[in-house]
């Protein structure tokens, strides 16, 4: 399976935590434990993604509120902020994967689950977020 696809339902995870108020059922955590389709990596992944949004929930929150403009992240569209929280979490503490790809990929999924203005919305916030994490990570290797 690709990273695409556990991308996916990372997203989906991330997506119910937020409209369950804090916790996924474990139904559907469990069904991705036992999806013969995701290779243990993608299910790590998947987990990785999930888990660390969780418990990185508050300071995620901040990155992307530091880089919208008028918009507290309560207000945010829902499907938007779960493709933010993926996108940052993975920018942030993901080191394998390129900021482009993870930009990339969930604009992607942003296209296919949001509205027809989210994706230009998203993107902004996220080339924020690029210069922000970007910036941490040059001054880090000074």
């Amino acid at each position: 399976m690709s990273r695409r696809l556990a991308r996916d339902s990372a997203y989906k995870l991330v997506f119910e935590y937020l409209f369950s108020g804090g916790e996924v059922p474990s139904v559907s955590y469990d069904l991705l434990q036992v999806d013969t389709e995701f290779s243990q990596a993608d299910q790590d992944y998947i987990k990785e993604v999930y888990e660390g949004v969780k418990s990185h929930y508050d300071e995620l929150i901040a990155i992307i509120s530091a880089n919208t403009t008028n918009f507290n992240s309560i207000r945010i569209f829902k499907a938007d902020l779960a493709a933010l929280l993926v996108a940052t979490y993975e920018m942030k503490y993901v080191h394998d994967i390129p900021y482009s790809v993870s930009i990339s990929e969930i604009i992607d999924l942003v296209k296919c689950y949001s509205t027809e203005n989210s994706s230009s919305f998203v993107n902004g916030v996220l080339a924020g977020v690029f210069k922000q994490l970007e910036g941490v990570n040059k001054n880090d290797n000074n």
